[in-house]
């Protein structure tokens, strides 16, 4: 981390504040902080404080629980259930320091991903409540980016309709492990190595003093693994949603809105760095599998939703074997070295 260089850009913070009234000017707003950096806040949401610090308290009862208990819901292909240290990055090729827990609409993907409800109770009940408040978030944001388009104001929103059976839309609550600012960094620790999400848009929900986030723009088409060479931190503030745009409205607005990589930065400093327990809760705006996808300027092949989600897993699989190849490569350079020193 010592090499890390560090930019003081602007994220732009955007009210919701009269939505129908100010559309045009919310309007304009995202579409300029989506051709920009692609991220952005937004505030006057309507999604009340303490519904989120709720809904914070909920994952962290979920997190609490054993681990034995835990693993009756295990990650699965259906990108629902629990994981402990089991997501790799391609930038990194080590597992990210954290456990999660992804939850769905579609009760075909959440079949047997739901802790019994003596394990927890009110659980379920508070994830879906607060994930219908993000969705009608979500929702005007993307009447918004679809008029910055030139495409009706509810052809987005028809497209990530969370009600239809093959929704794809996930909200996944992230715990990041305390670490000892006494101890020295582990080599090869990481929070969260640098990625760009493959959705829609992501709302981000951080907890005040849980620092961590950093970004770093510089990604021309949604295909390139490339990224710049600044980042820039987001700190978290009370109420705000971080957004950022992914990858698929990358691809729909033929590149003109930028996905952008981020990461959860190791801490290494204890007189800057947060070193204590990082929740955070990210609602990825997923398409629905039938959907088709393609831009105004038809600059890529019309795919659906589900063809989409499937060309972005085998991209980050094909990321992550050359990152692989590429570490085991230079540990048998470095192998061949030692060997040729001592002969």
């Amino acid at each position: 981390m010592a090499d890390t260089k560090y930019s003081q850009r602007s994220i732009p913070k955007i009210s919701l504040r009269d939505f129908e009234s100010r559309i045009d000017s919310i309007t304009a707003e995202l579409v300029a902080a989506a051709e920009g950096d692609g991220f952005f806040a937004i505030v006057d949401h309507g999604i009340p404080e303490s519904e989120i610090e709720a809904q914070f308290a909920a994952a962290e009862r979920f997190f609490s629980l054993p681990n034995e208990v835990k693993t009756q819901v295990p990650f699965s292909h259906r990108n629902t259930g629990w994981e402990r240290g089991a997501q790799v990055r391609p930038s990194t090729g080590a597992a990210d320091q954290k456990e999660s827990y992804q939850m769905q609409y579609d009760s075909a993907a959440m079949e047997g991903a739901w802790l019994p409800e003596d394990a927890l109770p009110g659980f379920r009940a508070q994830s879906l409540a607060f994930m219908r408040r993000a969705q009608e978030v979500s929702e005007k944001l993307m009447v918004c980016f679809a008029r910055g388009l030139g495409f009706p104001d509810n052809y987005f929103v028809k497209a990530h309709d969370v009600s239809r059976p093959g929704a794809q839309t996930v909200l996944r609550l992230l715990h990041y492990f305390e670490m000892d600012p006494e101890a020295p960094t582990p080599a090869g620790y990481y929070r969260a190595g640098a990625h760009a999400d493959w959705d829609f848009v992501t709302l981000l929900f951080q907890r005040p003093g849980q620092s961590g986030l950093e970004i770093c723009p510089g990604r021309e088409a949604f295909t390139q693994w490339g990224l710049g060479d600044t980042w820039t931190p987001v700190e978290p503030a009370a109420g705000e949603i971080v957004c950022n745009i992914g990858d698929l409205l990358m691809s729909w607005s033929d590149d003109r809105f930028k996905s952008t990589f981020h990461r959860v930065k190791t801490p290494t400093d204890p007189a800057t760095d947060y070193y204590g327990p990082r929740y955070s809760m990210a609602y990825f705006n997923q398409p629905n599998i039938d959907c088709e996808i393609q831009g105004p300027l038809k600059k890529y092949p019309k795919v659906t939703g589900s063809e989409f989600t499937k060309a972005a897993m085998k991209r980050n699989y094909d990321a992550l074997q050359a990152t692989k190849k590429a570490i085991a490569d230079r540990a048998g350079q470095s192998y061949g070295a030692l060997v040729a020193a001592a002969s």
